[in-house]
């Protein structure tokens, strides 16, 4: 439940046009609804401004399907990451309108009106093809969230000019998300010519030595550039979350 869901429902009970016991009906599993093998977090919505989302990695299709349903009970946006095909297809059968994005291993579906511009605008790069599922994944949690969602890929250091050639696309983007794997260099390029925070997610693609993203964390960690922050390895779904709470607050404090 959002909290415009929850004025709304108080504002019915003000006017007398939903009863004090119908209206706790409807408030029944908050906080928390317990499914057994999950406590499904109903309240995080009215805490934070964004609905709890489903890891569905390690879980069953089952317990992924009966999450995913009591969250959209709620009428907030759901999403689902790493999901298998199998786990998708499960959720699509039980929600028709979800989309799945296969390379990003999402499912989503959206039941809140189109989002206004006010949430913010986040820009989405990646250094190579490689790291497209990453990058996917926070592009799809953006939009899922509501930010408008710039995806700029393939711009990695190899061939600075092709990052140079999309830097007019950044300056409107009120956080960034850079994913890249390898040496990690990219997220400082770009630290470096943008106004706005910068996440990096560093990315497990790379030879032996990258050791899995680990010296791409390293690297990260160690940029030069003092608007870069770090998020895990390959965690696009963390960068995405953290984006848009910046873009939501600086687009509220500056709108237009």
């Amino acid at each position: 439940m959002t909290s415009s869901d929850l004025l709304k429902l108080l504002g019915e009970v003000e006017r007398g046009v939903l009863t004090p016991q119908a209206a706790s009906e409807r408030l029944a599993t908050l906080p928390f609804e317990d499914l057994g093998h999950a406590r499904v977090d109903h309240h995080r919505s009215l805490r934070t401004g964004l609905p709890e989302v489903v890891f569905a990695a390690g879980k069953t299709a089952e317990q992924t399907v009966e999450i995913f349903t009591s969250l959209a009970g709620d009428g907030v946006d759901v999403l689902a990451t790493r999901s298998t095909s199998a786990t998708a297809q499960a959720i699509l059968a039980r929600h028709p309108a979800a989309v799945y994005n296969e390379v990003a291993r999402t499912v989503a579906l959206r039941q809140s009106p189109n989002p206004p511009a006010g949430l913010g605008h986040v820009a989405v790069i990646c250094a190579g093809t490689s790291d497209l599922p990453i990058a996917e994944e926070a592009a799809v949690t953006a939009e899922t969230f509501g930010a408008r969602v710039t995806r700029l890929y393939d711009v990695g250091v190899a061939g600075l000019h092709r990052l140079l050639a999309v830097r007019d696309d950044l300056k409107s983007a009120h956080a960034i998300i850079v994913c890249a794997g390898m040496e990690g260099a990219l997220p400082s390029v770009v630290g470096g010519l943008v106004a706005v925070p910068v996440i990096a997610v560093p990315t497990s693609v790379g030879y032996g030595a990258s050791f899995g993203g680990a010296t791409a964390l390293l690297g990260m960690l160690n940029s030069c550039s003092p608007n870069v922050t770090v998020v895990n390895i390959d965690n696009g779904f963390g960068a995405a979350y953290t984006a848009v709470l910046i873009a939501r607050a600086s687009a509220h404090a500056h709108p237009g």
